[in-house]
């Protein structure tokens, strides 16, 4: 070939119609690159040079590299190590690839290098080790360092090395760029081959090897996001093929089954659905489903099931179990009082506590009897928060407010269709709700036979049926019952089950009407003055002894509810900061006006002589709106000694002052 045709075959790698030489051409080209070498080392421009490799002759005889001394250089052994580790999953992907590429060219030697140059794995002849640096910098101009510095697919024939000893090898090279998703450079794959098994389909072959690395790479990160978004949602999936072996399981799926499904496993045969095979659902949408895979284990699902392509189907669960939490959440299915936070010291009262305390220690059903208004849900939510169940939901149902016709779904729950007007999917009742807690049966007097037929299987057997279900659901929930009529009478006229009244009343607690602990009513009246005042804002408005008087005598029909009602509706009402007898509702003065005068006598005689000082006190402040020195000397006392009375009394100066328009300080 003369040097117009080598030229010519040089240009032609613009155009891509490479023709790259062999055999005697190759030869002949050897021997025009080497004339070409002589040229540039004598200081000579050489002719027939592509730019870019000339380029890198200049850049690596300018670097002082020695084109006479070959030899590897590479990190030390564990930085090595530590470099392969880091580019782990480019040398896996890239490892089945470079053996495919080597099968067409088994005289060839293939290697794969970081984007700085570290050769990170090779396979057929050796030539290159592991770990070898061949960047530019380190070898001068070979076929990995111009793919490093070009960024493209590069050739370099056998002349076109810097080192004399890569020359001597008479072996052609081709370089692409390994990229990732964002068409960054991460690695090279380098192919190197004999002359006469180097043409230019050799350099299609190892551009395609680069991009199948590169689309092998961005399907694992595809699929790696795919498992990490499966792995975090907060619902179970289960990918199943045509046949209903399971795929896919992602980790919460695996927290349901408590790892007794994974893939390769038939679906229906390792998870065992009741009346139904998964496998061949077509659709559904929150359908309940109960799960037995292991024997005594019974998990209810929520399960939606959605076809997916090849005849596959996409199963979805939820856990029924972790849907009723939610649900307690938003219902506020908690309990708020505790033994210490029931106001009163009577005797009768201690007696009720000291008993509903006893029975916290067990799990043992409690029977709380009393008027209404007495306060039988605070007792029910005190033993529930005083026991090992504190932590779990307390679920209060009024049996008497419950349509005659929907006490059993509520209580029971009901399947999918069980009745017309039924919630799709069925609905769990506050027996499965309540799992783990406490149930409060309020009004159980008033619950119906049948209803009562059904809560006395529950409290023997600990399981309920739903409306429309065939098996029973294991529940672990304490019944607390309450009731303000007499369960005996009603067990003698048949209205209520004799059976199921000696199931519930296992631990009875009697709770006293207010009228049989008026001793207290001072004290819960100060109780919901103080929280009257603070949900409506108002001045610290105090009862007279004369009031408190009136309150006690009322008997309370109503028990303390209805003291909570009078409390409230008299604050609203009064204007001013002291509450006398006279302001109080028309039910409780007429009440104290029929008292014979002995009774209201005694009953005066009875208030102690520092309550009227403490009134006296209070009226004197209020008129003077709160100025002490005033007050002092209008009682008759030095100031210190007023000081002492209001901390007797536990009187604040300053709700009398913020009532003064002046603002003045005292």
């Amino acid at each position: 070939m003369n040097q117009a045709n080598f030229a010519g075959a040089i240009d032609s790698e613009n155009e891509g119609k490479l023709s790259l030489p062999t055999g005697n051409e190759a030869s002949r080209w050897d021997s025009l690159l080497e004339q070409a070498r002589v040229d540039f080392d004598a200081g000579r421009e050489p002719t027939f040079v592509r730019p870019e490799v000339l380029s890198s002759w200049k850049r690596s005889r300018d670097a002082g590299i020695d084109p006479s001394h070959f030899a590897y250089t590479s990190p030390p052994e564990d930085e090595v190590r530590q470099i392969q580790a880091d580019h782990a999953e480019l040398i896996e992907v890239a490892g089945s690839i470079m053996e495919n590429l080597l099968a067409y060219n088994p005289d060839g030697h293939i290697n794969l290098t970081s984007a700085q140059g570290i050769t990170l794995s090779c396979c057929g002849r050796d030539l290159t080790p592991v770990g070898s640096i061949l960047t530019e910098s380190e070898m001068g101009t070979n076929c990995t360092a111009c793919c490093l510095k070009q960024q493209r697919l590069v050739y370099l024939l056998n002349g076109e090395n810097w080192k004399l000893a890569l020359r001597q090898r008479r072996l052609q090279c081709t370089a692409a760029p390994i990229r990732d998703a964002d068409g960054q450079m991460i690695g090279v794959l380098t192919l190197t081959a004999s002359q006469d098994n180097f043409h230019y389909h050799t350099l299609g072959t190892v551009q395609a090897a680069a991009e199948a690395i590169r689309q092998q790479l961005m399907l694992r990160a595809l699929l790696a996001e795919q498992t990490s978004i499966l792995e975090t949602l907060n619902e179970g999936v289960i990918v199943l093929d045509r046949s209903g072996t399971i795929k896919t399981i992602n980790r919460y799926a695996r927290q349901i089954f408590q790892c007794e499904a994974r893939a390769g496993q038939q679906i229906d045969e390792r998870l065992n659905p009741e009346n139904l095979r998964l496998a061949t659902m077509t659709f559904c949408n929150d359908r309940e489903i109960i799960f037995t895979p292991a024997e005594g284990q019974r998990i209810s699902c929520l399960v939606s099931v959605m076809s997916a392509p090849a005849g596959g189907r996409v199963i979805t669960l939820r856990e029924n179990q972790r849907i009723r939490a939610i649900t307690r959440r938003v219902m506020g299915a908690s309990a708020s009082y505790t033994f210490d936070m029931l106001c009163g010291s009577a005797p009768a009262l201690q007696v009720a506590m000291d008993k509903a305390r006893s029975s916290c220690r067990s799990d043992s059903t409690v029977l709380l009897t009393g008027e209404s208004g007495t306060g039988k849900e605070l007792f029910a939510q005190a033993i529930h928060n005083g026991s090992p169940r504190s932590g779990e939901p307390f679920i209060a149902v009024n049996c008497g407010a419950l349509p005659r016709d929907l006490v059993q779904s509520e209580l029971f729950g009901y399947m999918d269709g069980a009745f017309t007007g039924s919630r799709r999917g069925g609905a769990a009742g506050k027996f499965e709700l309540a799992e783990g807690g406490t149930l409060f049966l309020d009004e159980i007097g008033d619950m119906p036979l049948e209803a009562q037929a059904s809560l006395l299987r529950v409290l023997q057997e600990s399981e309920v049926v739903r409306i429309g279900a065939s098996l029973p659901v294991k529940v672990n929930v304490r019944i607390i019952a309450a009731t303000n009529c007499n369960l005996i009478r009603a067990v003698e006229t048949g209205a209520f089950r004799r059976d199921l009244y000696y199931r519930l009343n296992v631990i009875s607690v009697p709770i006293p009407a207010l009228r049989e602990r008026s001793s207290d009513i001072p004290a819960l009246t100060e109780w919901f003055r103080q929280k009257v005042c603070a949900q409506l804002k108002k001045a610290n408005v105090q009862f007279t002894p004369r009031a408190l008087e009136a309150l006690s005598q009322y008997p309370w029909p109503g028990n303390v509810r209805e003291l909570e009602n009078i409390v409230e509706r008299t604050i609203n009402m009064h204007s001013g900061l002291l509450i006398d007898a006279g302001d109080l509702p028309d039910e409780v003065t007429q009440y104290s006006q029929r008292l014979p005068v002995s009774s209201r006598s005694s009953a005066a005689q009875s208030v102690r002589l520092d309550d009227n000082e403490r009134a006296h006190i209070i009226t004197t402040l209020s008129a003077l709106d709160g100025n002490l020195r005033q007050a002092a000397r209008q009682m008759g006392l030095s100031r210190a000694g007023l000081y002492n009375k209001l901390k007797k009394y536990q009187i604040s100066v300053d709700d009398f002052r913020r009532q003064s328009l002046s603002g003045s300080p005292r």
